[in-house]
């Protein structure tokens, strides 16, 4: 690879993993233990991974790296506490991978253990009322390791933040400012909470990620998701990029996806509660909802966690925290997240902002509290990250899904076809059969 620098190197690999058509290999040749990747004491010079020269975000290495973030960067944990872990029984079912579906805008049909492969799946469980039915984990992923979230972290967020909306401790409707007086000069500054919190704010940031000249490619830098040029003289962490955020349009006029809106609720949940979120994530769902292990945010060079995509934890503990919302937050006999917060999320939001959107796979949708609400009539609502990362949560067919993988394309347009009606699939086959 060509020596460039640091944001427009990000932005050259981040438009491979954008582009409409592609060229990849596949699932199985990809595989980062069959290609020796970072294997070896020490590894051999052409199977190392570093952070420093980006080969940790290009494919196929990045299959090996969504699975060791934390030995890429800097980080900080998420306890699990002292208590007992909650248990998951099993009842594994040797009928799943056999489910079939139609891929979105396809004719032939896919079985569900094609699909795993189709994308990239580094792990997947399934729950259906309350029992892992189907586990598995494929490339660098073990039971034991914990996966980059990427925006799945997004709903962790939008939960504690809608939590202390029911209690009272955030007024959804003042301004971001109001809060946050360090941003009353930014974009963000006349935004209520509720638009940060639905994102319908109106800001000069474009979720962009091929254009070395787009915001994210400065965002990147500033909060040290990538090696910065030596002669980087931007701004230094998450929260004085987020100063930086100019207004553009109105706020409230409809949805669009953007990842500062998440970090600056994340700021708004720890100025509120008296303590980084990643403590209150502790002391409010991991540890009450009985997480098996500590998970992990990725920080910036300030020490700041970063909200919009920086969690990482175990397949198992995904899986319990969408059955702990599936269970209206309650979880070993305990209420752990008031039964207002999740149904405010599962309710969503208006339909016709997040149509302006132009999510083709995502026909009436909503986005609340940093949720992806389907509105379907089994009341279906998930998080999302880039490259496939999900939880899944189906009410009516009392099932959860988690999953994490490494598909080389960064958009979940990419992987709603083979991924959505795969999981409405085995909805509909797991409330049929025993």
């Amino acid at each position: 690879m060509k020596a460039m620098t640091g944001i427009a190197l990000f932005a050259a690999i981040f438009s491979v993993s954008a582009r409409a058509e592609p060229a990849f290999p596949d699932a199985a040749a990809s595989d980062p233990v069959k290609l020796g990747w970072m294997q070896g004491s020490p590894p051999p010079p052409e199977k190392r991974i570093a952070f420093g020269d980006y080969s940790f975000f290009t494919f196929p290495q990045w299959r090996w790296s969504f699975s060791h973030w934390r030995e890429l960067m800097p980080s900080v944990g998420v306890s699990r506490g002292a208590g007992p872990v909650s248990a998951l029984p099993r009842a594994e079912r040797s009928d799943i991978d056999g489910v079939t579906f139609t891929p979105i805008g396809g004719t032939a049909p896919m079985t569900w253990a094609a699909s795993l492969a189709a994308n990239y799946t580094d792990g997947i469980v399934v729950l259906h009322k309350g029992r892992v039915v189907y586990e598995r984990y494929f490339g660098a992923l073990k039971p034991e390791g914990e996966h980059i979230a990427f925006s799945v972290t997004k709903s962790f967020i939008g939960t504690l933040a809608s939590m202390l909306v029911v209690e009272g401790k955030i007024d959804p409707a003042k301004a971001v400012a109001f809060y946050l007086p360090e941003l009353k000069d930014s974009g963000f500054g006349d935004a209520t909470v509720r638009q940060v919190m639905d994102m319908t704010t109106g800001l000069d940031f474009t979720e962009k990620y091929g254009d070395p000249n787009s915001s994210f490619a400065g965002y990147v830098a500033a909060i040290g998701a990538g090696p910065r040029p030596a002669d980087y003289a931007g701004p230094n962490g998450d929260y004085a990029y987020l100063a930086t955020v100019k207004k553009a349009g109105a706020h409230g006029e409809g949805f669009t996806y953007r990842t500062v809106n998440t970090d600056v609720l994340g700021w708004i949940v720890s100025r509120v509660g008296g303590k980084p979120f990643t403590e209150q994530l502790s002391e409010r769902i991991w540890a009450p909802m009985g997480a098996e292990a500590d998970g992990y945010f990725q920080v910036d060079p300030v020490g700041t966690p970063f909200a919009g995509g920086g969690f990482n934890m175990r397949l198992l503990d995904l899986a319990r925290f969408g059955e702990l919302m599936r269970l209206g937050g309650r979880m070993g006999g305990k209420q752990i997240l008031p039964e207002a917060a999740i149904a405010d999320i599962v309710r969503g939001a208006r339909k016709e902002d997040f149509a302006k959107a132009g999510y083709a796979t995502l026909p009436g949708w909503s986005y609340r509290n940093q949720w992806w609400v389907s509105h379907n009539s089994h009341g279906a609502y998930t998080a999302r990250g880039i490259h496939g990362q999900a939880i899944y949560v189906d009410p009516k067919a009392e099932m959860v899904i988690a999953r994490f993988a490494s598909h080389p394309m960064a958009g979940n347009a990419n992987f709603d076809p083979t991924s959505l009606p795969a999981y409405q699939a085995l909805a509909e086959h797991l409330m049929r059969t025993k």
